[in-house]
């Protein structure tokens, strides 16, 4: 039974109700808006100091090498030619060179940036990702750097040249996992196993993501082929080059290997370690373990590969990561939200 007057309380009530909620929301953005520049700074600082603490507690916590064991190793490779440093950062140069390109190209086809935009959003989506799975946070980091309705966009190319690279490296992985099981007594998983349970996690991500993956082909189909075809040539010669460079620190450190030997175990070593879950920052770790396992059956010494993995680290990672604080600190939003 309805009390006369009821309905009109009930409509009050409601109005009051959304009223307060209207009125939380706007002290909220006030308060925010209010102390935006604050909390910007405290989240950029927040960002750079974790970066600088997990890069710092790498080289003192690496349980795998340690720093007094590193310097030594450096000091005997670096002593008598100091041109090798500058020959290594050329390598390094390299590889961000062209992952910078990579990325001019594909923003590119939503908003026209300079090499310069690219190298700042690159380095800084670096810093960025050291603390999240898989390197979740470059994702993220980068739409930031453009307007409100490119964002979603912009995520979606992200996804496309990282895509680009894993296909590299699988491509490349796959050829260097048969030369290993065929040449070596190798104690890989069982094959029979491994596919189902990967198409069962396929099928199931499938079904979470169906929704996304479909806005996400719809608009890879607008993407130009050239872009295409410019993002897998850059991610091709980005592998070519830091696999290279592996190999020449193989050289550097007078290993006893033939270059048809090393490379394929060195394919091998980026596939598996891709496949496997991390933080970007634990990134060292499983390479490093991945590449004792696999030149095990090279016989190579285990400080040497070692020793190796952590200078492809520091100059692959750790270096333009710290170039990417620069950027993180002076980061501000595209538009006035």
């Amino acid at each position: 039974m309805v009390v006369p007057g009821s309905i009109p309380n009930i409509i009050f009530s409601e109005c009051n109700y959304s009223l307060i909620c209207i009125v939380k929301h706007q002290m909220y953005n006030n308060i925010f808006y209010k102390y935006k520049h604050w909390i910007t700074w405290a989240v950029k600082l927040a960002i750079v100091l974790t970066a600088i603490y997990f890069i710092y507690n790498k080289l003192h916590s690496n349980k795998l090498l340690s720093l007094s064991q590193f310097k030594e190793q450096l000091s005997a490779l670096f002593s008598n030619n100091i041109w090798l440093i500058l020959l290594l950062l050329l390598f390094t140069d390299a590889n961000w060179f062209l992952e910078i390109f990579k990325w001019k190209a594909l923003a590119s086809t939503e908003k026209k940036i300079t090499f310069f935009d690219a190298y700042e959003q690159s380095l800084a989506s670096l810093t960025t990702a050291i603390i999240t799975p898989n390197r979740i946070g470059e994702y993220g980091a980068k739409a930031l750097y453009f307007k409100k309705e490119k964002r979603k966009k912009i995520l979606a190319l992200t996804f496309v040249g990282n895509i680009s690279q894993l296909l590299t490296t699988t491509v490349f992985g796959i050829g260097g996992l048969t030369f290993l099981i065929s040449n070596f007594n190798t104690p890989i998983f069982d094959y029979k196993e491994s596919y189902v349970i990967t198409i069962l996690l396929l099928v199931f991500m499938y079904f979470l993501l169906k929704k996304w993956i479909v806005k996400l082909a719809n608009y890879c189909k607008k993407i130009p082929s050239k872009t295409y075809l410019l993002t897998l040539v850059y991610s091709i010669l980005r592998y070519i080059v830091f696999s290279h460079q592996f190999y020449f620190l193989l050289l550097l450190f007078n290993v006893d290997i033939e270059y048809t030997v090393a490379m394929p175990l060195i394919f091998s070593m980026y596939f598996i370690a891709s496949a496997i879950p991390s933080l970007s920052i634990f990134d060292w770790a499983i390479k490093g373990s991945v590449a004792l396992w696999v030149f095990s059956f090279a016989n190579i010494n285990e400080l040497t590969i070692v020793t190796i993995t952590t200078i492809m680290w520091l100059l692959n990672f750790a270096v333009p990561a710290l170039l990417g604080i620069l950027f993180v600190l002076n980061f501000k939003f595209s538009d006035s939200e």
